[in-house]
Formats: C-alpha cells, structure tokens, sequence
C-alpha cells in the first residue's frame, strides 16, 4: 500500500496544494458549522457531587473529638483527675507564644483544611459527567466523559484513511488526534471534522464543546 499511498499524497499536494500546517499535521479548529448546534430546552446545570467522603470524614472527627471532650468534661465534675491529653494541651496553650512555630504550624492547617472544605462546598464536582439538554421538564441527564470518547472514537474510526485515533472530551472542548495511513490529510482532516461536529451534535450535550483535530502520518520505523 505503500506505493498508492505515496501517489496520492504527491498528486494531492501537488493538485490540491496542501498548507504547511496540513503536512506537519499541525491541530485546526473546525468550524462552527461542524459544531454542535445551540443549547435547546430548558438550561441544563452541572451535576453536583454529594461530597458523602469527605463531609463524613469531617463529621466522624468532629464527633469523635467532641465525644472524647465531653467524657473528660464530664469526669472532671464528678471528682476524677482530667486525662493528660487535656492536662498537657492546657499547658502548651499557657506557656507557647503566638508567634511560636508549632503554633503557627497548627493554624496553618486549620486555615487549609478550612480552604479545602470551603472548596468542596462552593464547587459543584461530577467533573467525569456532562450536562445534557434538557428537553423534558423534571427531567435531567448527564453523559459520562469515557462514553462520549467512546463514540467519538468509534465514528472516526469510520473515517477512511484514518488508522488510529486518541479522543479526549473535557468540559468545554474535544479534541482528536488521528494517524492517517493514505488520503490526503487535509481530506482525513475535513471528514474527521465532519463525522466528529455531526457525532457531537448528536450526543445532546448542553454545552456546545469546541472540537480540535489533528491528523499526522504515522511515525517511520
């Protein structure tokens, strides 16, 4: 297949005139046409994490230390000696300045586990799910980012001339990275553009992703 290949290629560039960009195998966004068209239906939101992992951690220390405080507390009144954790913390606070290192160490932490829980709190997480849109009210759908490569991948491995492909969806862009064996690349290119901007329209999502392809010749051995 060589020999065909070698051919075409010439007659391509030669024909058809082929951009530098397309003979390095340099990315092109594809246009909007290609695109998935705009969002219909009712807005569609991210989908937001329940954070159960995180949150129960939180709670299981707190009310694992409140617990212990309370029992102390409460031995304390009824004439027993406080336990020397408690002795020893009431200690370290009385003798250490402010501007101690381990005092300094100790509100470092608690300023960013406290950053951190704020985090989780205001951010929706899920980033693995994609808003679809909503065309039924009461109804919402999401579409997990492995299933959209999937597809993806396996309609442009329809793509004539197209040997292998690496697809990657994020939450605002996709983007294609294709060895072609024969056909001119700007041909592979603009199919691939098309197949992929039809295939993302028909996935229903919410947020119109701007697709990338980049096509190259496969590597010489």
């Amino acid at each position: 297949m060589s020999g065909p290949g070698s051919a075409e290629e010439a007659g391509a560039g030669a024909g058809t005139g082929e951009r530098p960009g397309a003979a390095g195998g340099l990315p092109s966004q594809v246009p909007d046409a290609a695109e998935p068209g705009p969002d219909s239906g009712a807005p569609a939101g991210r989908f937001w994490s329940a954070r159960r992992v995180s949150a129960g951690l939180v709670a299981l220390v707190l009310l694992g230390a409140a617990g212990l405080l309370l029992y102390d507390v409460a031995a304390v009144r009824a004439g027993r000696t406080a336990m020397a954790w408690r002795r020893w913390l009431a200690h370290e606070l009385a003798v250490r300045h402010l501007d101690d290192p381990w005092v300094l160490g100790a509100a470092a932490t608690a300023t960013a586990l406290g950053i951190w829980l704020l985090v989780l709190a205001v951010t929706p997480g899920l980033r693995a799910v994609l808003s679809m849109r909503r065309t039924a009210p009461g109804v919402r759908a999401g579409l997990d980012r492995s299933a959209a490569v999937l597809v993806l991948r396996d309609r442009a491995m329809e793509v004539s001339g197209v040997q292998s492909v690496r697809m990657t969806v994020g939450r605002r862009r996709a983007r294609a990275r294709a060895v072609a064996h024969f056909r001119a690349l700007d041909v592979v290119r603009g199919d691939l553009g098309t197949v992929l901007g039809d295939g993302l329209r028909e996935l229903g999502l919410a947020r119109r992703l701007r697709l990338t392809v980049d096509v190259r010749r496969p590597k010489r051995r």
